[in-house]
């Protein structure tokens, strides 16, 4: 065969093979990890009560409430900027990624300095369009150049918000913005937790733990109700909307990848400077704590925190029931049984017990019966009962469980099986 046919042949067996290569799907990309949140992160954001309306003072003075009033020793490390503390307004092409001189006169890594010295970490905001959702400077095209600056003020939590900036973006985008971030931020020396807050669209539950991100968000924002008719502003997601959100997403959840339900509404009490809603009552509040713990979610408080009543604290630190949250085995809790308005809420802990929540999402008070075997799928012959609100052992059962639930009420327990 002479040359020229010899080329004429592998041009056609190319031209055959070409179709092929291209359909054969691409090779997966390694997962990887940054070994951060291995349990879900605790702590408090700016957003849901103040908006952009933030500065140094307000910081400094929720560090020091954290401290004084138990939160910090209760659990609750992070304290998060969210958008606003940025100088300018306008696209990143046009405008330069730094902090407020004016409501941040000592910068940025004074406060992260501050936090660290009362035994608490930092947290900041960014994203990765030309804009953020408040109009400031984003991250696009600057993504290494930013996690280096963030690493260098000594920051431990980026929340990397895409909800404005890439709203409509196909999986393949978000994947690539996403990416690109945690890559840089793990490029640095300082561990960073990275959130992925994209509202829920494109499934990120499906894909963020492999790409290091450490939390996502599951649905859209969440509004200060426990259960409003519909979605206020054909947009927020009141508590129980969101909790319904998350069921049959449990499997993606675990030690150092979560499914994030939402910063807490608990203590803003239809009051919030930035949130809509009407507020909700105390136990609907501890309704959604617990609900949140139950379920695995990060427990990031909205409230002023400054000017907190008792019983808002009570549940912001309630350690029983943030031990569930908190729990090392990492398992969200799954609705084991639903009976319209009334359902079950069980996960296993780490040291081989079981916390249960019994919600009436209903209207009048109800008695709830808990059955181990039919329930929990356990043939522990006798069980302990403790009820993690009252803070009191209820007694040894060898049958069923019964007790009184109200109206909008997580009766939050935690069985221990008893010997023979």
């Amino acid at each position: 065969m002479t040359t020229s046919l010899l080329r004429s042949a592998r041009r056609c067996a190319l031209a055959l093979l070409a179709p092929l290569v291209l359909s054969m799907p691409a090779a997966a990309a390694k997962p990887v990890s940054n070994g951060l949140a291995l349990t879900p992160p605790m702590g408090w954001s700016s957003w849901n009560n103040f908006g952009d309306s933030i500065d140094e003072k307000l910081i400094v003075e929720t560090i020091d409430a954290m401290v004084a009033n138990g939160m910090r020793d209760a659990g609750y490390q992070y304290v998060n900027l969210d958008d606003g503390w940025q100088r300018y307004k306008g696209n990143r092409r046009d405008r330069p990624l730094e902090f407020d001189p004016v409501r941040f006169p000592r910068g940025i890594k004074y406060l992260a300095d501050y936090a660290h010295a009362k035994g608490m970490k930092f947290g900041i905001y960014s994203g990765p369009g030309q804009t953020t959702c408040a109009g400031y400077t984003g991250s696009e095209g600057h993504e290494a150049e930013d996690a280096k600056l963030f690493a260098s003020w000594g920051v431990d939590h980026l929340k990397y918000d895409s909800c404005c900036s890439h709203k409509e973006a196909p999986v393949p985008v978000l994947k690539t913005i996403f990416g690109t971030m945690s890559r840089a931020l793990m490029a640095q020396r300082r561990g960073i937790v990275l959130h992925a807050c994209h509202c829920g669209w494109g499934q990120p539950w499906e894909w963020a733990a492999d790409m290091g991100i450490n939390h996502w968000r599951i649905g859209q924002d969440i509004s200060d109700d426990f259960d409003y008719p519909g979605n206020r502003e054909k947009y927020y997601f009141d508590v129980l909307d969101t909790l319904d959100r998350g069921i049959g997403l449990e499997k993606h959840s675990g030690p150092g990848h979560w499914n994030d339900y939402d910063m807490l509404i608990v203590g803003l009490n239809g009051r919030s400077k930035e949130l809509v809603g009407a507020g909700a009552s105390n136990v609907e509040y501890r309704t959604h704590f617990s609900m949140w713990a139950m379920v695995g979610s990060p427990l990031l408080a909205g409230a002023d925190l400054r000017s907190l009543d008792a019983d808002t604290l009570a549940t912001f630190t309630n350690k029983e029931i943030i031990a569930l949250n908190q729990d090392p085995l990492g398992k969200p809790a799954e609705k084991v049984r639903d009976d319209g308005v009334l359902q079950v809420y069980a996960k296993e802990l780490a040291d081989g017990s079981y916390a249960v929540a019994l919600l009436n999402r209903g209207s009048a008070t109800a008695d709830m019966t808990l059955s181990l075997r039919r329930d929990l799928a356990l043939t522990w012959k006798k069980y302990r009962v403790r009820d993690l609100w009252r803070h009191q052992d209820i007694g040894t059962y060898d049958i069923p469980f019964t007790t009184e639930v109200i109206s909008h009420e997580a009766r939050v327990l935690r069985l221990y099986p008893v010997a023979e």
